[in-house]
Order: C-alpha cells, then structure tokens, then sequence
C-alpha cells in the first residue's frame, strides 16, 4: 500500500476538521451566531444578567439546535442508504467528492452572513446543511479507510486520520487567535465581517487540502456479489443486511447500537461546548479560542496515550472508563456552574480528554469484533448507524433548553444521551477475535 495514498487520505480529515473546530464548535457559532450581534437591539442593549436578553439568547442556542437536529434527521434518513449505494456502485470517491463540494459551498455562504438577526435563519440553516454534507461524506471517507489500510495497520491508518484532523483543527484556531491579537491587520471587523472571513478561509482550506485524496486515492471497485437497487428498494436491502448481522455476528449488532448513540453524545461535546462556555460560563472570544486549542491538544495526546492501554486492557474497557469519565465530568459542569469560569477550565478540558479515546477504542473494537471477509462491510455500517443516530443529543439538547430557557442545562441532555450509551454498552460481550494481518503492512511514516 502506497506511503502517499495513505497521507492522501489522512489529509482530508486535516482538510475539513476546521469546519468541526472552527465553524461548528469555538468560533462561528459560540462567538457570533449565538451572541448578541443577532438579537433584537433594544434586547441587545439591556444589562447581560437582565432575564430577558438572557432568554434570548437562550433562543438563539436553541433554535441552532433545532436546525441541526433536522441535519441529524436528514442524515439519518439519507446515509444508510447512500453509503450502501455508494459501495455497490463502487462510487464512494464520487459520493464523498460530491459532499465535500456541499460542504465547501456551505462554508462559502456563511460569508454572507450578516450581524443581523434576518440573517439568522440563513447561518443555522447553512450550518445544518454543512453538517449534513460533513457527515455524508464521512460515511464513505471511513468505508475508504480499508482501501488503504490492511487488518494490521487499521488502527494506525485511523489514528493518522485522526491525529491530523486534531492537527488541522489546533492550526486553523491558532490563525484566528493571530489574525485577532494582531486586529485583523487594519481590516474593519464591524458587522461580523471578521467571522465571514474566517468561514470563507476554512472553505478555502477545505479546498486546497482536501484534493490529494481524490487525485491518489483509487476508487473502490463496484461490489459484484450485490446487486443495483433503486434508491427506495436499498431500504429494504438495508434492513435484511441489518436482519442478518443480528442472527450470524448478534454482539457486533449491539455494539454498533451502542456507539451509535454513545458517539452522537459525543458529538454533541465539541457542537455545542463553545457554547456553553460563552453563553453560560461568560468566555470572551480569545477565552473560548484558547480552551479550543487546548481542548484539541488534549485530545489529540489522550488519544494518542489511550491507545497503550487499548492493546493492554482492550477496547471496551477503554470505551466505557471514558464514556464514565464524560458522564461525570458533564454534571460537575452542570452542578457547579454557579462557581464560575474555573469549573469549566477544569472540567470542560478534562472531559475532552476522553472524547478521542473513545472514537479510536471504537474503531478497534470493531475491527477486532468483524466477521472474517466482511469488514468493510461493517466498518461502512458502523458510519452509517453512528450518522442515524446525530439527532438524539441535538433535540435533547433543543427541547431541555427550550423548556427550562437556561443553556447550562442543555448539557444534560448530552449527559442523558452519553449515559445511555454507556449502559449499551455495558450490555456488550467483549471482542473475542483479534484481527491478523493477511496483507504487507503499509508504510505510515
């Protein structure tokens, strides 16, 4: 397996994880869409505890999380069947190119997206869209993963991805904070011109970085074994593929449910984490990009540490101590938010110390829990389950803020959604296949 086509695919999470650090979680939509510049002035202008200009605001969260939920229910209602079509057709090159095209078009639009609350709807709406298109195009960006990659080096090829993305996301966080300690080099930064910028620049870098993939990275071959089913009929193949994981490899089938909700907690940690930290714990714009950054490095080392004990311990055991570690560390955030910013700086940073450890011990427990000759199968069904699932913590989150018109709380509903998780998963046997190498091992370094 070629050293190149191994760093091609790798970069494209390095790619389009500014869209996820940058866009999603510290900086469009915790220091700009769900701040004051998009409420009613006369709201605007009141003092920051008065009631009303802090329930508006607590509209503005909520109604982003409306609108990625319905991201979430389109996903979950397109991936499965798209990336089963991608793989019969042997078009999953095709498919994740399309999404990548959609995502860096989204990115794009959020430029014109001006400090004004008619503007609103246009930015929320772009995002879910953005979403949509990120997570299309991971579905078949993963099932690519076994195109590059054997049995043995899976972990490390997936680990490369990852640890890149972290990469690209510390790096892209790092020009903002340059770009705002140095004014934005004289450049006018009224009506939010400055967080338009800083989209345009992520849709720019999505590009330039993005494109090795589909110039070295060949196409799947079409699966011959399958036939072509017309988009309507593909939800009747899913399900009796789906029917049959559960009677011939029945633990993997509970380990796919499991993480599939588990991960849209996760998830929901780096969405809606900025937010928590600006509108409820009261981070300024360089506070929320400097927990950003250290937030990715240490995710980036614990991952990189946790996969020691991964080999050691095995992956469920790593799963379920972080999914323990996630739970505990959300509600001290809850409980005693009322102590201030310090709570969150401890908290908040140890609890993304167990996000990356548990999407890597993930990945590996799957491919040590893979019936023989069906991996890709799988892995590609692991993306697809996990992406039908993203609307659970968003609409917890949507309904709980909504209700009680305080974001703080919102955090229970990823709490609730990752405690779930972790009682799935709990119920899962462990894995009692280790994967073998059958193939040369391919150059990663």
């Amino acid at each position: 397996m070629a050293r190149r086509q191994v760093v091609s695919w790798a970069l494209w999470d390095w790619a389009t994880q500014p869209f996820n650090t940058v866009i999603l979680t510290f900086v469009f939509t915790a220091l700009y869409l769900t701040t004051d510049a998009f409420l009613d002035p006369a709201v605007a202008g009141l003092a920051e505890d008065d009631p009303a200009r802090q329930r508006a605001l607590a509209d503005l969260t909520s109604g982003l999380g409306a609108w990625i939920a319905v991201g979430g229910v389109l996903i979950a209602v397109l991936a499965p069947v798209l990336g089963r079509r991608a793989d019969v057709a042997g078009r999953r090159k095709a498919w994740l190119g399309g999404a990548t095209l959609l995502l860096v078009a989204c990115m794009l639009g959020l430029g014109a997206v001006r400090a004004d609350p008619a503007y609103f709807v246009l930015g929320a709406a772009l995002i879910s869209l953005g979403s949509v298109a990120s997570e299309i195009a991971g579905v078949n960006y993963n099932a690519m993963l076994v195109q590059v990659s054997t049995p043995r080096t899976v972990g490390k090829v997936s680990g490369l991805g990852w640890g890149l993305g972290y990469v690209g996301g510390i790096l892209a966080l790092v020009a903002v904070v340059v770009a705002t300690e140095l004014d934005w080099w004289g450049m006018p930064t009224d009506d939010g011109l400055a967080y338009r910028v800083i989209a345009v620049g992520c849709a720019v870098w999505a590009a330039a970085f993005a494109w090795p993939l589909f110039r070295f990275v060949p196409e799947a071959p079409p699966a011959a074994d399958r036939p072509r089913l017309g988009f309507f009929a593909s939800y009747g193949a899913l399900v009796r593929d789906v029917v049959e994981l559960f009677r011939t490899a029945r633990p993997t089938f509970w380990f796919l449910l499991a993480s599939a909700v588990y991960r849209d907690g996760l998830a929901a940690v780096f969405t809606f984490g900025a937010v928590i930290a600006s509108v409820s714990f009261g981070f300024g714009d360089r506070q929320v990009l400097a927990f950003g950054i250290a937030a990715n490095l240490l995710a980036g080392v614990s991952t990189i540490l946790a996969g020691r004990l991964d080999d050691r311990f095995g992956p469920r055991a790593v799963i379920v101590a972080s999914l323990v570690g996630l739970v505990t560390c959300g509600l001290v955030v809850v409980a005693l938010h009322a102590s201030g910013q310090a709570v969150f700086w401890v908290a908040g940073l140890l609890l993304t110390c167990f996000v990356g450890p548990a999407q890597a011990a993930s990945r590996s427990m799957l491919a040590r829990m893979s019936p023989p000759g069906r991996e890709a199968e799988i892995f590609g069904l692991y993306a697809t389950t996990g992406r039908a699932a993203s609307f659970l913590a968003p609409s917890l989150w949507t309904v709980i803020v909504a209700a009680t018109g305080a974001t703080i709380w919102g955090t229970l509903g990823i709490v609730g959604v990752l405690t779930a998780g972790l009682v799935l998963m709990v119920l899962v046997t462990p894995p009692g296949r280790v994967v073998r190498p059958t193939a040369a091992e391919p150059p990663t370094s």
